[in-house]
C-alpha cells in the first residue's frame, strides 16, 4: 500500500491561508482567493459557482463572465466545473512589484439579472527571483588615513520577491579590514555599507580584493555576488557634503519638457582637485533616466520627457556627489506629480440590448455601462446624465456602474427608434466630458388594427359587366410594422338572396382588389351591401370592418316588348276594324310595349314604320295611339297594313315592330261581307256565316262579365293587400317609374276597348273591336276617379276608370 505523499510546511501554510482568506472574504461581502504566483494555465483558483450559489451549468445559462478594466484577462471561468482558472502564467513581480499584498480586483457580471460581484484574488510571492547587484564589480577608494568605523556606500542590490523572499542578509569575504552593515529600508533595493575595521596602509597593501553575497530567506536560498576592489589613497579628508539629505519637491505633470525641477548642492572642505565636484544619478532605471537628466557640474535636475500623473505619481532620486580623489556623499531626491484635469472620461458599456418591445414595462434596463476616470480626486469624480425630453434615466450601481432604464412604456408608431446620448462629465477645472451614443430601436407588437381611409365605400358597376372583371380595390392601413401590419381582406357577408356571396364576388385576400365572378343584371338586383374586413397579421390579430354599398348601373340590354297587340298563335294577323265614317284623329287601335330597363333606356317612343297607304294614319309618338290622320275616301282600300316601331331611348337604341291589319267598312255587315271578301274562296252558305256571328257575340259577351267580375276580385284583393305594401312602399318607391309605363298603358287600353270580338280573316276569323267612340280622341286620365295617389295605388284608379266605361257603354 502507497504511503501518502505529505505536503511541505509551507504549502500546507498556504493552503490554510488561502482557505481562511476566502472565509473571511464570503463575510465580508466580497469573494476572494488566494494562489501562489507561476501557475500554470488552467490551474484552479476557487468555486465561483459555488460562492455565487448556483449550479456550474448555470454559468452559461444566466450569461456569468467576468468584466475587468484596465489590463489583461489573468482568470477565466470553467463552465463546466464552475470554476475560476487561471487564464495564463501570473508573475507577481511584473503585476504588483514590490507592493505587498499583491491584490487583483474583477466583478463577475451575471447577464440575466445584469447583478455585479466584486471579487479579490491574492497573488502570493514565490522564491523566483535570486538577489541581483546593480553592478557585480565596484571599484572603492578610501583614504589610509580613514578613521575605523568609516562606512562606505556599495552598489545597490535588488531581489524583486517580497516577505521573507526578499534579501535576508549578507556576507563578506576576502579582508579582516572590512565588515558589510545594510541600512534598513522597506521597500526598494537595499545599499549595503562597506565598514572598516582596522587602519588601513596603503604601504602594506595598496589593493584589497573582496566578495560580497546576498541572501534571501527562500526555501531554498538564492543568493547573488558582486566583486568589490578596494583601492587605498592617500588622505583626502574632507568628502563632499550636501546642504540637505533628502530634497522635495512637487510638480504639476503639464510641466513642459526641459523645465528645471530642483538643483542639488553640495560643499567640500578641501580645497583645489580635492573641492572640484560633480553630480551623477546612482543606480536608476531605465524609464527614471529618460524622465529626468541631471547636469554634472551644476547639480541642476530637469525634464527630459512629458510627466504623466497616471503612470506614476511619485519618484524617488539618489544623487551622489563625488570630488575628484573619490570621497562623495549621497542626497534623495522626492519628486511628487501633481494630478492636473487632462484626461476626460471613459465610458465602458458593458451590456446591454439593441432593442426593446414597446408594451416594456416602466424600469426596463436597457444598458449596463461603467464610467472612469484616470485623473484624480475632484479631477476623477465623474457625473453621467442623458437628456431629459427622452424617456429614459440612469440609476448608479456599485463601482462608477449606470443602468439606462426606461421612465414611461415606449410607442413605435411615435418613435420608432432612439439615438440615446449618455454624457460623462468630471469636476475637473475646466472640466472634460466624454459622449456616448446609445442606438436602441423600438420592436414592434401588433396594437393598432389596419384603418381605412373611409367609414364606407359606393361602387358603381355597369351590368352585363364582363365576369372576373376588377371592379374596385379598398386599401387598409396599419400603423404597425413586418407581420403585424401585413393585411388579409375578406368578406364577412356569406349569402345574397339565399346564393352564396362567392358566387357573385371575391376579393384579393392581399391587395383588397374586388373582383365580379358573374356577370350583374340590373334587372335581378341593383343594390348589393357587403362588409369588408381587413385584419391583420399578429397574434392575436386585429381587424377592422367597412361596409361596401354596390349599385348596379342600367345598360340598355332589353329590346321593348309589346303586349298590345297580342299576335294570334297561329301566325295570322289581328285585324283591327276602322269605320269610313272616321274623322280625323279618330283612335283606331294603341301599341302598348315595355321595356324591362330603367331611365331612358326604358323611355319609348312609337312610330310608323310602314304603311300600305302613306298619309292615311298616324302613331302617337309617346302614346303608341293608331290615329286616322285624315279622313277616309272611297278610293281608300279596304285592308290595310301597318308596321309600328317600338325604339327605347338607349345608347344605342333597341326597337321592336309589329304589324297590324286595319279594315275599313261603312258597318258591321259591311266589315263582315268586306272581310268575307278578302278570305279565300270557300263554299259556305250566308246561313252558316249568322250562326258564326250569333254563337261569336254570345261568347263575347260572356267573356266580358266574366272580365268584370275578375276585375271587382281584383280590385277587392288589391285593397286587402294595400295595407302591407304600405310597409314596403320605401323601397318600391327607389324603383324607375318606367316599369309601371307598359302596365299604364295596358290598363288605359282596357279603358278605351270594353269590348271584342275574334275572327279570322284566313279562316273566316277575324278580330271584332266595337269601340267607344267618346273616348277615341285621349286615355282615360286618373282624374276621373279624382285620385292623386303614388304608383302603388294603380289598381285602384284602374277599377275607377273601368266603372266609368261600363257607365257610357250602358247610355
Amino acid at each position: 500500500m502507497a504511503t501518502q505523499q505529505r505536503l511541505p510546511p509551507c504549502c500546507e501554510l498556504l493552503l490554510l491561508f488561502n482557505l481562511l482568506w476566502c472565509l473571511w472574504g464570503s463575510e465580508a461581502g466580497q469573494i476572494r482567493y488566494s494562489i501562489p504566483e507561476e501557475l500554470d494555465k488552467g490551474s484552479f483558483v476557487g468555486s465561483i459557482s459555488k460562492d455565487l450559489g448556483l449550479e456550474p451549468r448555470q454559468l452559461a445559462e444566466r450569461g456569468v463572465r467576468i468584466v475587468s478594466r484596465g489590463r489583461s484577462q489573468l482568470f477565466s471561468l470553467n463552465p463546466r466545473s464552475g470554476s475560476l482558472v487561471t487564464a495564463g502564467r501570473i508573475d507577481r513581480e511584473e503585476l504588483c512589484a514590490q507592493s505587498a499584498p499583491c491584490l487583483v480586483s474583477f466583478n463577475i457580471l451575471v447577464e440575466d439579472k445584469l447583478n455585479l460581484y466584486p471579487v479579490e484574488v491574492e497573488i502570493v510571492d514565490i522564491n523566483d527571483n535570486a538577489p541581483r547587484f546593480l553592478k557585480e564589480d565596484l571599484e572603492v577608494k578610501i583614504l589610509e588615513n580613514a578613521a575605523p568605523s568609516s562606512r562606505f556606500l556599495l552598489m545597490g542590490v535588488y531581489d524583486p520577491d517580497v516577505g521573507v523572499n526578499s534579501i535576508q542578509s549578507f556576507k563578506l569575504s576576502g579582508s579582516s579590514h572590512f565588515s558589510v552593515h545594510v541600512q534598513s529600508q522597506a521597500h526598494g533595493p537595499k545599499y549595503p555599507e562597506l565598514v572598516l575595521e582596522h587602519t588601513l596602509d596603503r604601504e602594506a597593501e595598496a589593493v584589497h580584493h573582496l566578495a560580497l553575497i546576498a541572501m534571501d530567506g527562500g526555501d531554498p536560498v538564492r543568493t547573488g555576488m558582486a566583486r568589490i576592489l578596494v583601492t587605498v589613497v592617500d588622505a583626502n579628508d574632507n568628502a563632499p557634503v550636501f546642504t540637505q539629505p533628502i530634497y522635495r519637491v512637487s510638480v504639476p505633470e503639464n510641466l513642459p519638457v526641459g523645465t528645471r525641477v530642483l538643483t542639488v548642492n553640495a560643499t567640500d572642505q578641501d580645497e583645489g582637485v580635492h573641492a572640484e565636484i560633480t553630480y551623477s544619478f546612482v543606480t536608476i532605471t531605465e524609464e527614471i533616466s529618460q524622465i529626468f537628466c541631471l547636469d554634472r557640474v551644476t547639480g541642476e535636475i530637469s525634464t527630459s520627457e512629458t510627466l504623466d500623473y497616471e503612470d506614476s505619481k511619485f519618484y524617488e532620486l539618489d544623487v551622489e556627489a563625488r570630488d575628484q580623489p573619490g570621497l562623495q556623499d549621497r542626497a534623495k531626491v522626492l519628486i511628487t506629480i501633481l494630478d492636473v484635469n487632462d484626461n476626460a472620461p471613459e465610458v465602458v458599456v458593458t451590456s446591454g440590448s439593441r432593442a426593446i418591445a414597446e408594451n416594456a414595462p416602466p424600469g426596463t434596463v436597457i444598458a449596463l455601462f461603467q464610467v472612469y476616470d484616470k485623473d484624480s480626486e475632484q479631477n476623477g469624480l465623474v457625473t453621467c446624465s442623458v437628456s431629459e425630453s427622452l424617456p429614459f434615466k440612469l440609476e448608479e450601481s456599485l463601482d462608477n456602474y449606470f443602468r439606462l432604464v426606461t421612465t414611461t412604456e415606449l410607442d413605435r408608431e411615435q418613435v420608432s427608434s432612439y439615438n440615446i446620448t449618455v454624457t460623462a462629465t468630471d469636476r475637473g477645472i475646466p472640466p472634460l466630458s466624454t459622449a456616448k451614443f446609445i442606438s436602441l430601436d423600438v420592436s414592434d407588437i401588433n396594437d393598432n388594427p389596419p384603418v381605412f381611409s373611409r367609414s364606407s365605400y359606393s361602387v358603381y358597376v355597369p351590368e352585363n359587366n364582363p365576369k372576373g372583371i376588377s371592379i374596385f380595390s379598398l386599401k387598409a392601413v396599419d400603423s404597425d410594422s413586418e407581420e403585424n401590419a401585413e393585411i388579409i381582406y375578406s368578406l364577412t357577408k356569406e349569402t345574397l338572396q339565399g346564393t352564396p356571396l362567392s358566387s357573385f364576388l371575391s376579393i384579393n385576400s392581399n391587395t383588397g382588389v374586388l373582383y365580379a365572378l358573374c356577370s350583374f343584371d340590373y334587372e335581378q338586383f341593383r343594390e348589393l351591401n357587403l362588409l369588408v374586413s381587413a385584419s391583420d397579421r399578429g397574434k392575436p390579430p386585429l381587424s377592422s370592418i367597412v361596409s361596401l354599398n354596390l349599385f348596379v348601373l342600367d345598360q340598355n340590354d332589353n329590346v321593348p316588348e309589346i303586349l298590345y297587340p297580342v299576335l294570334p298563335t297561329d301566325g295570322s294577323t289581328g285585324v283591327e276594324l276602322a269605320p269610313r265614317s272616321a274623322e280625323p284623329g279618330y283612335l283606331v287601335t294603341k301599341v302598348v310595349a315595355v321595356d324591362k330597363d330603367s331611365g331612358q333606356n326604358a323611355w319609348l317612343s312609337y312610330r310608323l314604320f310602314k304603311a300600305s297607304e302613306p298619309g292615311l294614319f298616324s302613331v302617337g309618338l309617346h302614346t303608341g295611339e293608331v290615329r286616322t290622320a285624315r279622313a277616309l275616301l272611297d278610293r281608300d282600300a279596304l285592308k290595310q297594313s301597318l308596321v309600328v316601331s317600338v325604339q327605347d331611348h338607349g345608347q344605342p337604341s333597341l326597337s321592336a315592330t309589329v304589324t297590324l291589319t286595319v279594315a275599313v267598312a261603312s258597318s258591321i255587315p259591311d266589315i263582315l261581307a268586306d272581310l268575307g271578301s278578302l278570305d279565300l274562296p270557300h263554299k259556305s252558305d250566308d246561313s252558316s256565316l249568322t250562326i258564326y256571328l250569333v254563337v261569336a257575340v254570345a261568347t263575347v259577351s260572356c267573356i266580358f262579365f266574366a272580365f268584370v267580375m275578375g276585375l271587382l276580385v281584383l280590385r277587392l284583393w288589391h285593397w286587402h293587400k294595400s295595407r302591407p305594401l304600405k310597409a314596403t312602399r320605401k323601397d318600391v318607391s327607389n324603383m324607375s317609374t318606367s316599369h309601371f309605363v307598359g302596365i299604364d298603358g295596358v290598363q288605359a287600353f282596357l279603358q278605351t276597348y270594353s269590348h271584342e270580338v275574334s275572327l279570322t280573316a284566313d279562316s273566316r276569323k277575324s278580330h271584332l273591336i266595337f269601340p267607344q267612340p267618346n273616348y277615341a280622341h285621349t286615355l282615360i286620365s286618373q282624374e276621373g276617379c279624382e285620385k292623386n295617389e303614388p304608383l302603388l295605388t294603380q289598381e285602384d284608379s284602374t277599377f275607377c276608370k273601368e266603372e266609368d266605361s261600363l257607365d257610357q257603354m250602358v247610355q
